[in-house]
């Protein structure tokens, strides 16, 4: 969700020039997950993203696939604005993805890093997971994999895994690993979450940075980033959700909020309230995260 505001922030500070990072000569082999979730803790509606587990010699990537899938497409509305010097509301154009954030695992020693933006800041914490697998001697037919069952709990939740000896990465989605085979499907018990292994490919000359990750640090939105504890980010991400364009508001002027956006009819201040608007409507839509808080466990108990 958070990359709509990285679009939107090309806008403001756009038209300008730098060089594109050059491009990795490894080779990944990428996994497509379909994640099926419930986004509200109390609503029987369920909905699917394809997400992304690219495997190099040195780490995991995990994330979305919303907007890397639709890098063609920003290419060109991005290309047409900087050549016009013309706004173009690439929100209409693009699916925004449900989830920002990236789950990085470095090889060996699985150290995994959660990275996520919260505004125009891009943070990063190391989280220190050790899961407690139960291996189980239940095998099953999960597409065309043969895997073996597997048990644990994270984040308030019981999960249950399958994994496949048969693709040999210790690895899953998000910040699962630790089976001796690739997670090729999980879920939790009361199915608020589950990924199933969908696909695979590899991916010659990879680069982990997706064209927006590009545009976003060719336009001055950070890319680098910023250590922090689970605990901070967690603070200032709920900030966030409370005032969303707070920053923004931070880097514009007066002067600017009633100028129109160029090639628009739509002012700066109509445009950042438009922006409001749908963060805020994201986030009362989507109260239903993978990891519950402790808070929110002893609140599940007592019903």
């Amino acid at each position: 969700m958070k990359k709509l505001f990285s679009v939107f922030f090309i806008a403001l500070f756009a038209f300008a020039s730098a060089q594109d990072s050059k491009d990795s000569k490894e080779t990944a082999n990428r996994f497509f997950y379909e994640l099926t979730f419930k986004p509200k803790k109390d609503s029987t509606k369920m909905d699917k993203v394809v997400a992304i587990l690219d495997i190099t010699s040195k780490k995991s990537i995990y994330q979305d696939y919303t907007i890397p899938s639709q890098d063609s497409i920003i290419k060109v509305a991005v290309e047409e604005m900087e050549k016009t010097k013309s706004w173009k509301d690439v929100t209409k154009l693009i699916k925004m993805p449900k989830f920002s954030y990236k789950v990085v695992k470095t090889y060996p020693e699985m150290k995994e890093q959660y990275i996520d933006r919260v505004s125009m800041n891009l943070f990063g914490y190391d989280d220190d997971i050790k899961f407690n697998w139960n291996i189980l001697p239940e095998k099953e037919k999960v597409g065309e994999y043969n895997t073996q069952k597997a048990t644990t709990e994270f984040g308030g939740r019981k999960w249950t895994a399958w994994f496949s000896t048969d693709i040999p990465f210790q690895d899953g989605p998000y910040k699962f690993y630790g089976l001796p085979g690739l997670i090729v499907k999980i879920e939790d018990s009361e199915k608020n979450y589950s990924w199933k292994l969908s696909g695979n490919k590899k991916i010659s000359n990879y680069d982990e940075m997706s064209y927006s990750d590009k545009i976003n640090a060719k336009y001055g939105i950070p890319q680098t980033i910023t250590p922090t504890t689970k605990e901070k980010f967690e603070k200032a991400y709920a900030s966030f959700k409370q005032d969303p364009m707070a920053e923004a508001r931070q880097r514009v002027t007066p002067e600017m909020m009633s100028m129109k956006m160029p090639g628009s009819d739509m002012t700066v201040g109509e445009m950042m309230k438009k922006q409001e608007k749908v963060a805020k409507d994201f986030f009362s839509a989507n109260d239903n995260p993978i990891e519950i808080s402790s808070s929110q466990t002893q609140e599940k108990k007592k019903k």
